[in-house]
């Protein structure tokens, strides 16, 4: 039964892709079988990340990877919906497809571009592409645009093709990564945290003990509203409250942190505090380090969460070549107290959370969510917790040079770091 439901999603994903790929590039105007036209506003509002793809770097990031054609083709694709529910099954197959591609490709299983293989950027950028394209399609029929985005977004995240396979005696690991961000700063800028999800989805490792274990990944936005929305939690609850072939035995967010090394965090804080420091779409947490705030929707929980990965035994095993510490650095409000004070050695009792190691963005809030719901669905003794990688440094001077060897080195270097944290992180202890 498995094998013949993974043949029949096989199938209506290529049934559906061949079709819209069939379709002309950029087409702007297709007739409906009703008459009805359908066509793309050149003035649909963008938000301010989608601005940034005026910036032709984006497109040649995009077309670094052989991704072009995704882009081209995807307004001609949404042209072939008909319906509500076509456009569904448009999103979801799209949204795979690019998921999978970019998997292939960062694993070196499908040639394409000059760019390095593990480069995360341009799964990134075609995705913006192409929710910009969702953005300026204007059906024949009533649709939920903004219920649409998020399945092509969940879909290309990953969210939707992160099942294991189930094999007994296989540890199963589930992991998190990031997009780029501070993009105004530098618009070439990756994300080692994103390269490694993408390089290690799906991939069978042996574990520091000698066991095996299946990796499965996700890549997650930088952007509040999605995390208000419940994306950490669609994305972990599956791997958590599923059956036992389903369910992870380790679980870990990973993000970029500081330059130089890699840090486990001792703390994840449930506070946001990173004003005026903004996500991707130029949006303020409404939290800053006087005055912290809880996120939307976030359901109950301790102001502070301990990491219950083994880390004495990672920073003991994995020192090259970035060393690995602990950081159980925190900033609290007191008991009783107003002002927020760091402290080195943990939270006291009775505080408010303003920061945990990574923080008070959505480094921390991911471990913090993440780890909350281990908890609420019962999962406690899974461990679990958050591994920051070193700044993703190397790129080129000149500003119109996409990559270069160091930074095409440091990349592979960080991703590699992370396999090894994870093959010493989840060994049984």
């Amino acid at each position: 039964m498995p094998l013949r439901r993974a043949a029949s999603a096989a199938a209506l994903l290529a049934t559906v892709l061949s079709t819209a790929l069939a379709a002309p590039a950029y087409a702007d105007a297709r007739p409906s079988d009703d008459g009805a036209t359908c066509s793309t506003s050149a003035t649909a509002p963008l938000d301010a990340e989608q601005a940034r793809l005026g910036d032709a770097r984006t497109t040649a990031l995009v077309e670094g990877a052989g991704f072009g054609e995704f882009v081209r083709r995807f307004p001609a694709a949404l042209c072939t919906a008909r319906r509500p529910a076509d456009a569904d099954r448009l999103l979801d197959a799209w949204g795979t497809s690019l998921w999978q591609t970019a998997v292939r490709r960062a694993q070196g299983r499908r040639p394409g571009g000059d760019l390095a293989p593990g480069d995360d950027r341009p799964l990134y950028w075609a995705r913006l592409a192409m929710t910009a394209a969702l953005a300026r399609w204007e059906p024949a029929f009533p649709v939920d645009r903004a219920a649409l985005r998020t399945r092509f977004e969940d879909a290309s995240r990953g969210l939707t093709d992160n099942a294991f396979r189930g094999t007994p005696g296989v540890r199963r690991i589930f992991i998190s990564g990031f997009d780029p961000f501070g993009l105004d700063a530098e618009l070439r800028r990756g994300n080692p945290s994103g390269s490694a999800a993408l390089r290690l989805n799906g991939l069978r490792i042996t574990l520091a003990d000698g066991t095996p274990a299946e990796i499965r990944a996700v890549v997650l936005p930088v952007r509040y509203g999605d995390f208000d929305s419940g994306i950490v939690e669609r994305a972990f609850t599956p791997r958590l409250a599923g059956g036992s072939p389903d369910r992870a035995d380790v679980i870990t967010t990973v993000s970029q942190g500081y330059p130089g090394l890699f840090t486990l965090e001792d703390w994840a804080g449930r506070s946001r505090s990173a004003d005026p420091y903004p996500d991707n779409t130029g949006a303020l947490s409404g939290g800053t380090r006087e005055h912290p705030v809880t996120a939307p929707g976030l359901g109950p929980g301790p102001e502070f969460i301990r990491t219950t990965l083994p880390a004495d035994t990672v920073t003991a095993a994995v020192q090259a070549p970035y060393p690995v510490r602990l950081n159980s650095a925190v900033t609290e409000i007191p008991a009783g107290a107003a002002a927020p004070v760091d402290r080195s050695d943990g939270p006291t009792p009775g505080s408010r959370a303003v920061a945990g190691g990574g923080g008070g963005y959505l480094s921390n809030e991911v471990a913090y969510r993440s780890n909350r719901l281990r908890t609420e669905l019962g999962r406690a003794d899974v461990p679990g917790g958050h591994l920051h990688t070193p700044v993703l440094t190397g790129l080129p001077a000149d500003p119109q040079a996409l990559t270069g060897p160091e930074f095409d080195e440091n990349e592979s270097a960080i991703a590699a770091e992370v396999r090894a944290v994870l093959e010493h992180a989840a060994a049984r202890p």
